[in-house]
């Protein structure tokens, strides 16, 4: 199980994390946090749930966990700062800092995939949603699900990227107190570098993206798009190169080719 004193050991942030659930099992972490009615309103909370009954992905996709092999958590944004207009930048940040820490810990090369999954020798390890309740056309909390495959083994279902694992990866077991409390730590330094220096995140995410520059194709609801991966803009949205003129997009699942 989980060792919360070997994490809170590890954990060197102000406020993100230290207001702290640890829950054998749920239907959500994201869910969770949304719910007004758990009277969770501290900035910078985090739960983190061994099973999730209805944990997912984009698009509702079904995220498979198994139980005390991986990390599923959610962080809670209630800082208006961020909400008002850094929630774009938000969600490269938290890509980079999850890659970064999984380097980190296990010598291992990341890299991140628009518009929110971390990659390993092409396979996903791990994967991003933000949610958010919005009031009067305004967001009022915003809710950072991360879920990180670190030594689970096996996967089951199907998948638009084969899945992996930091285990698989590196042939060893990963301390997930000590990867959660390192995603923790930089996630709080890359708030204030949002502050500081906005413009650096989005560079930092261009480095560490190798797909910018191939041929993709990315599948939206009703069409397919080929083209060059050009670039991202300001607010993290796609730029697209086709034959005929250069798009932005919002949305999408991307794959090479």
């Amino acid at each position: 199980m989980f060792n919360l004193n070997l994490f809170d050991i590890k954990l060197e942030t102000n406020t993100i994390g230290r207001n702290f659930f640890y829950l054998d099992e749920i239907d959500s972490t994201n869910s969770f946090l949304l719910d007004k009615k758990n009277k969770i309103d501290e900035d910078g909370s985090v739960v983190l749930a061994e099973k999730q009954t209805r944990g997912r992905g984009r698009k509702n996709k079904i995220w498979y966990s198994e139980p005390g092999k991986n990390l599923n958590f959610s962080i809670l944004i209630t800082n208006k700062y961020f909400l008002d207009k850094n929630i774009n930048l938000l969600n490269l940040g938290v890509s980079l800092v999850t890659a970064n820490s999984i380097e980190r810990l296990s010598l291992l090369h990341a890299n991140v995939k628009w518009p929110n999954d971390i990659l390993i020798k092409g396979k996903k390890t791990a994967g991003i949603l933000l949610e958010a309740n919005s009031q009067g056309g305004k967001i009022e909390r915003l809710v950072i699900g991360i879920g990180v495959n670190v030594n689970q083994t096996s996967f089951r279902g199907e998948f638009n990227y084969p899945p992996t694992s930091i285990k698989l990866e590196c042939k060893e077991n990963i301390e997930r107190e000590k990867l959660l409390a390192e995603i923790l730590n930089n996630f709080e330094e890359m708030l204030l570098k949002i502050i500081s220096k906005p413009e650096s995140v989005s560079v930092d995410w261009r480095n560490k993206c190798d797909m910018i520059g191939k041929r993709i194709t990315i599948t939206q609801e009703n069409k397919i798009l080929t083209g060059i991966f050009e670039d991202i803009d300001y607010n993290g949205y796609l730029i697209l190169r086709t034959q005929k003129k250069k798009e932005k997009i919002h949305f999408g699942d991307v794959g090479i080719g």
